[in-house]
């Protein structure tokens, strides 16, 4: 639009508006250049209510000191084409026909399901079977109790009633009762004609209603008597109890049915949104200007109830977890029937399941291991169930597992159906010790590797030794396989990793390996053997995971004193059942997660066997573990030992193989022994083959060996102690020789800080 245009429309405008306003008209181009022209000669501008007051207003010396004013968009500013005072600042809804794409899209939220969810999914229908169950269960009791004592005598005592009223009825019908008004009527209003009709009609239905009446009770007769006399007892007993119940309903008051209604008590009453209100009312989720909102229906899931709710603006997930209690107080329910439940596309957005009663106080079952054959190991493999009741699936690949509690928790039990399952692998190495020598670890006997109980010697064998003696030869055989895994050929072990065909290669002896320590606190407080036990046991829950050896141990005193830190944090899953504080908590499963909504203290005596696990998974939750108690475990070993007999993979205790602890124990004494006086440098197959002159027992298995491999098998032998092996040249017929060796100075060192420990000890 030019000038000349401009001026014309604001000529026009200013006319319309003239007879209805009294208020000063501006030109807008002068305007605009006395504008121009004081901010280029005094720089701020005057406020709008200082213009609005004189014509004066835009001189310079309208302006106040300090006084400023924004600046509005100019129209012949390039930069602020499109720009006007008063414009939106959202951007702008855009208005398109929607896509193919989109519009399916849309369909398909709108579309209504075939089939509702509990039809569909196996959860649900197996939630909705248990209801059906319990629920027509009750009702089928409730009426069976009820029938001899309650029904029975309220049917012969409304019988005769009922057959007062049935007379009764079949009199009045035969003559015409329901017509009796209407003649009355007839009768009042003084109408002959009227009434002579009423009564002719009455005549005929009376005629012929009697004649039916008649024949029916003929009829009737005639069967009765037939029943009374042909009819077997049984029958006719039926006949007389049907005749007497029918005669017993008809009789009854209306205001007293005769069958009382079943009073089941487990049904709760059903979830409003009045209800969730309230609750967050309560917790102080809202204000008076913020509400929540429903993005979705409130509806069933399983044995509870799921609501998602949108918090007010600026609440989060994290608030919602904090007023646990408060919301749980608020829908007048227990606490440990609400659970929370994160959701992805909204940090203000939270998925409530309010469970019909305590779901953590209903057994879980039988653990399935009981009708299980056998079990890979390498997959999961069932551990209980969450808290509605859809299975849990563990695994102990690639990590290591603490498990804690207080006593009578179920803390044992929970820790034994994943040794269960791993005995019914005939390929996993089993370790097993108890601290506190229980018979619940008893029966592994039949499949262990190793296995231990207590700490006191008995039948001249110590426990805490030969617990030292497997961790130093685990510890061993750990190095190994990092070095093996790494030497063979890529068509074996494509990524350098332990493969579930590698772990049954009998010839590469690397199964998986589940290593067990229950009340590993006996262990780790001995006063002799307790520091380089816990040395041991970091080190293999850092390091041992990786090549297929899992450790796991459980403590009722997870204090830094009884099992320290540097232990529990090498663990990196976390089983905690009930504990006595939020801090014992936090100590099991990690710093931070009682911030996380993780709180073992909160669990009920009542809720045995259920804990809370994090680090197994990407999700944290509630694990109500199987159970399997004492005979049980004995049924599943026998079935283990039998596999791994079948399979040739019984091995260690289980077969009578007393380990070789004095090879261990003794093996830097044993090669001092057999060094020459002045050799600096021995090959380490010369060393052997003096070994097993000195102690064929213990050395001989050695000496058989190729040379390789009777080398590696000292250096193995000697790592843990910090000893390596070198290559060591001699001069053998005028050639030289390379082998592996050790040297002298290296076993004086490891002599003099074994002493060192022993003696700190």
């Amino acid at each position: 639009m030019n000038h000349d245009d401009e001026n014309e429309l604001f000529n026009r405008l200013e006319a319309d508006m003239a007879p209805d306003s009294g208020a000063e008209v501006v030109d807008l181009g002068k305007a605009r250049s006395a504008r121009i022209g004081s901010a280029d000669s005094v720089g701020p501008r005057a406020p709008d209510s200082d213009r609005g007051r004189s014509a004066d207003s835009s001189m310079p010396g309208a302006v106040k000191p300090g006084e400023w004013e924004a600046e509005l968009p100019d129209a012949d500013d390039p930069e602020a084409e499109g720009l006007s005072e008063g414009a939106p600042v959202d951007p702008p809804r855009e208005v398109y026909p929607p896509s193919v794409a989109e519009w399916m899209e849309a369909k398909d939220k709108a579309r209504l399901a075939v089939l509702p969810d509990w039809v569909k999914l196996p959860d649900q229908r197996r939630a909705v079977r248990k209801w059906a169950i319990r629920h027509y269960s009750t009702v089928v009791g409730y009426h069976a109790v009820r029938l001899p004592c309650i029904y029975t005598p309220k049917v012969l005592a409304y019988s005769p009633r009922g057959a007062w009223r049935w007379s009764t009825s079949v009199g009045r019908w035969v003559f015409d009762a329901e017509g009796k008004g209407l003649r009355l009527a007839a009768v009042a209003a003084e109408d002959a004609g009227e009434y002579l009709k009423l009564s002719r009609q009455r005549n005929d239905r009376v005629r012929l209603r009697g004649i039916v009446a008649a024949l029916a009770g003929f009829i009737g007769l005639a069967a009765v008597l037939t029943l009374w006399v042909m009819a077997p007892s049984w029958l006719l007993l039926l006949s007389i109890a049907t005749l007497t119940t029918t005669l017993g309903v008809v009789g009854a008051p209306a205001d007293r049915p005769l069958i009382d209604m079943a009073k089941v008590t487990f049904r709760k009453r059903k979830l409003s949104s009045d209800i969730v209100i309230r609750a967050h009312e309560a917790a102080g989720l809202t204000s008076k200007d913020q509400s929540i909102a429903f993005p979705r229906p409130i509806g069933r899931d399983g044995d509870g109830w799921r609501v998602v709710v949108d918090l007010p603006y600026g609440k989060t997930f994290e608030d919602a977890l904090k007023a646990h209690a408060r919301l749980a107080s608020g829908m007048d329910i227990a606490p440990t029937q609400l659970f929370l439940d994160k959701d992805e596309t909204s940090g203000r957005r939270v998925s409530y399941w309010i469970a019909d009663r305590d779901p953590l106080a209903v057994p879980s079952g039988k653990s399935p291991l009981l009708g299980a054959t056998r079990v890979d190991f390498w997959k999961p493999f069932p551990w209980g169930v969450d808290e509605r009741g859809n299975p849990m699936m563990a695994t102990m690949l690639w990590l290591s597992l603490l498990v804690g509690a207080v006593p009578r928790q179920g803390k044992t039990f929970s820790a034994r159906t994943i040794a269960l399952a791993a005995a019914l692998d005939p390929y996993v190495r089993l370790y097993v010790f108890d601290g506190k020598a229980s018979p619940d670890w008893r029966k592994f006997a039949k499949v262990a590797h190793r296995i231990g109980f207590g700490i006191v010697p008995k039948n001249g064998l110590d426990p805490v030794v030969h617990l030292l003696t497997s961790l130093r030869e685990l510890k061993a055989d750990v190095e190994d396989r990092y070095h093996r895994l790494s030497e063979l050929p890529l068509h074996i072990c494509p990524e350098g990793k332990l493969t579930p065909e590698i772990s049954r290669d009998k010839k590469l002896n690397m199964p998986l390996t589940l290593f067990v320590v229950d009340e590993v606190q006996e262990y780790l407080t001995h006063p002799e053997h307790g520091k380089e036990i816990l040395s041991l046991l970091v080190y293999l829950a850092r390091v041992a995971p990786a090549v297929g050896v899992s450790v796991m141990t459980s403590t009722q005193k997870p204090d830094d004193k009884a099992c320290p830190s540097e232990l529990r944090d090498q663990h990196q899953a976390r089983f905690a059942l009930r504990v006595g504080a939020y801090q014992v908590s936090d100590t099991i499963l990690g710093a931070g997660s009682y911030s996380e909504g993780l709180d073992a203290s909160k669990l009920l005596k009542s809720h045995k066997g259920v804990g809370l696990l994090k680090g197994m998974s990407d999700d944290s939750g509630i694990v109500r573990t199987y159970l399997a108690n004492g005979q049980d475990a004995e049924r599943i070993l026998t079935r283990a030992a039998a596999l791994r007999e079948a399979e040739g993979t019984l091995s260690g205790d289980a077969v009578g193989e007393a380990p070789a602890p004095e090879t261990s124990a003794t093996i830097l004494d044993d090669v001092a022994a057999v060094l020459g006086k002045g050799e600096a440098k021995v090959w380490s197959e010369t060393i052997v083959d003096r070994l097993a002159d000195l102690r064929p027992e213990a050395y001989g298995p050695w000496a058989a060996l190729e040379p390789k491999p009777k080398a590696e098998a000292l250096g193995s032998a000697l790592k843990p102690f910090g000893i390596a092996t070198d290559q060591i040249s001699r001069r053998i017929d005028g050639r030289q020789v390379n082998k592996r060796g050790i040297k002298r100075d290296d076993l004086a060192t490891a002599i003099t800080e074994r002493n060192k420990k022993r003696d700190a000890g």
